[in-house]
């Protein structure tokens, strides 16, 4: 196990266990606080996520090889891949209120279909802050927990994703057709 020190603002707020592997969409990286799942993210090599970690979690100590991160990887791992249909891991999810109003809608979004951001602005009451949904899916830390990846432009058209379009368009793919081929690069 390697312990990297970071920092997060200027107060010390603990410890995230973090655990790295790989599946069918490249990287993936997950860390656990003592809540819970606090971020899981995709990428093309480990230490750029890392790296992004450290960035977002200034002053928290990761812990890199935790055995209780590994085992939710692997829970991660098998759902993106199409070995599994349902992801149930214990969740610390931050944000503001209008961000975690959003996640939840995200998260009533059924597997294989997609909706707008104007959609789900709609559905929260607030009709014109399209561009505060988009920005709530933007900084989603909790990739395919919150399936930001099911939001589309209004003319269907896929748009950015943190993770990389590819990894939205396969993933909406994989959810569609319920097959781990859908993904494979």
């Amino acid at each position: 196990m390697t312990t990297v020190p970071v920092h997060r603002g200027n107060a010390a707020t603990g410890r995230l266990g973090v655990a790295v592997g790989q599946c069918t969409l490249g990287t993936v990286m997950l860390a656990t606080g003592a809540n819970g799942v606090v971020a899981i993210a995709m990428g093309d090599g480990a230490d750029a996520l890392v790296h992004d970690l450290h960035a977002r979690f200034v002053g928290v100590e990761l812990v890199l090889g935790d055995p209780c991160a590994n085992d939710y990887l692997r829970h991660v791992v098998a759902f993106i891949d199409g070995a599994s249909d349902a992801l149930d891991l214990p969740l610390d999810i931050g944000g503001t209120a209008f961000q975690k109003r959003v996640w939840a809608a995200l998260q009533a979004i059924a597997p294989g279909t997609t909706v707008t951001y104007a959609e789900i602005a709609r559905r929260l009451g607030t009709p014109s802050a399209v561009r505060a949904v988009a920005g709530a899916c933007a900084a989603n830390m909790l990739a395919v927990v919150i399936p930001c990846h099911r939001v589309v432009r209004s003319d269907g058209t896929l748009s950015g994703y943190r993770w990389g379009v590819a990894r939205k368009q396969a993933l909406i793919l994989r959810e569609a057709t319920g097959t781990a081929a859908a993904i494979a690069r």
